[in-house]
């Protein structure tokens, strides 16, 4: 089983530019955790909190970090060692970014870890 969560949308001041660190602007969590069997047994003591979850990806997004690749590794990690799940994905979308005046959907940055 896995515990995911989509589109979480928070505002932050990551990026490597003066405007970006300054202005700041929308970001897009995605994370997904392998979770086994727990919570099959009905009993939310024994399952990973989808709550506690969004709370810790709030609390990190909190800090600010120049590149998406360390805020993902951060996320991912924090994840991993809260909850214990077999595997964590995190997924980091910046909706407003355009490199090099070109327009994108999105860029992320996805991170794994077992």
């Amino acid at each position: 089983m896995k515990v995911e969560l989509r589109s979480v949308e928070l505002f932050g001041f990551h990026g490597a530019y003066a405007e970006e660190q300054r202005d700041g602007q929308r970001f897009l969590y995605d994370v997904e955790l392998e979770v086994g069997e727990r919570g099959a047994d009905d009993d939310l003591a024994s399952a990973i909190d989808y709550t506690e979850v969004a709370a810790t990806i709030s609390e990190v997004n909190e800090r600010r970090f120049d590149l998406l690749e360390a805020l993902a590794a951060t996320l991912a990690d924090t994840l991993l060692e809260r909850f214990a799940p077999e595997s964590v994905l995190v997924r980091v979308r910046k909706p407003e970014v355009r490199p090099a005046g070109l327009t994108v959907e999105f860029s992320a940055v996805t991170v794994s870890r077992p």
